[in-house]
């Protein structure tokens, strides 16, 4: 049998038909389910770093989910090399063995926002105001706006066999991320919650993860349909190496608490091999 949205086209289907809005009423945040979901995020946040929302999305809207990202893959860049965990390029001030010098791999393809159809299910998910309004909520840190760089403010993930992002923390505050199909093996979110504070990197606790010490890890499920609310400025993290023939796929809504909030140029094209974004969505692709 067709589900909805094979019945339906896309423009007659609202981007809250894909969310599970008696689970998670983002379209009513003073009612008595959404404030009890948000009082628990918020706890989750508090607690170790991550609000993990499960089956946040409906069945048929994986459908659609799973389907779009497989159209858009062709679209992915690919970057990789090896990084450190604070994503720089280590100072000379640091000696050879310091963890704030220690490289590791890592390898990931990016859709950017600016090659994302406006009929992407991903990107009508992203650009609700309800959705935006909830994390809003959840987060607590006033008013939010979706990330002005036009490459940057969605992107599809998509990682592959060895493919992996090395242990790290993130540069922002906090990030939104949507899992929508998972690996044959590997590709888990792994984090240490809270392990570097404001003024005390921790050091030899980091070092200890490096060496494999690995009992403070926690491993979060991120099954398919699951939305994400993830501090990870303080939260070391990475993903596990990718194996096997299926794509792990996962989207990244980026949100700022500062409008038009952009990216460089040289980052953007290190991300999404170009430092000019398209006007509009390209039709098809390669985009002549």
């Amino acid at each position: 049998m067709a589900t909805v949205f094979e019945r339906t086209t896309l423009s007659k289907v609202s981007a809250l038909d894909y969310i599970d809005l008696d689970r998670y009423p983002i379209h009513d945040l003073t009612g008595p389910t959404a404030t009890s979901v948000i009082a628990r995020a918020r706890e989750q946040v508090a607690e170790v770093g991550a609000a993990e929302l499960p089956n946040f999305i409906l069945p048929d809207g994986m459908v659609a989910l799973v389907r779009d990202a497989e159209s858009l893959v062709e679209r992915a860049h690919p970057s990789g090399g090896v990084g450190t965990a604070w994503l720089e390029q280590p100072s000379s001030e640091w000696p050879s063995g310091h963890p704030r010098a220690h490289r590791m791999p890592y390898g990931v393809r990016a859709v950017g926002y600016d090659v994302i159809p406006y009929t992407s299910p991903l990107r009508q998910i992203y650009e609700l105001p309800e959705l935006t309004a909830f994390v809003e909520q959840v987060l607590q840190r006033g008013p939010l706006f979706h990330y002005a760089d036009p490459c940057g403010a969605l992107n599809l993930a998509v990682m592959g066999e060895g493919d992996q992002l090395q242990w790290h923390y993130d540069q922002t505050d906090f990030v939104v991320s949507l899992a929508i199909q998972d690996a044959d093996a590997g590709g888990d979110f792994e984090m240490v919650p809270k392990l570097r504070e404001p003024h005390d990197e921790h050091y030899d606790d980091v070092q200890a993860i490096f060496d494999g010490r690995h009992e403070r890890v926690v491993t979060l499920a991120m099954t398919p349909g699951t939305l994400l609310i993830f501090e990870g400025r303080y939260t070391l993290h990475r993903v596990s190496p990718i194996a096997g023939s299926t794509l792990r796929h996962v989207g990244l809504f980026a949100y700022d608490t500062k409008p038009d909030t952009v990216s460089n140029e040289h980052l953007r094209f290190d991300r999404y091999g170009r430092r000019t974004a398209f006007a509009e969505p390209p039709v098809i692709w390669p985009s002549s």
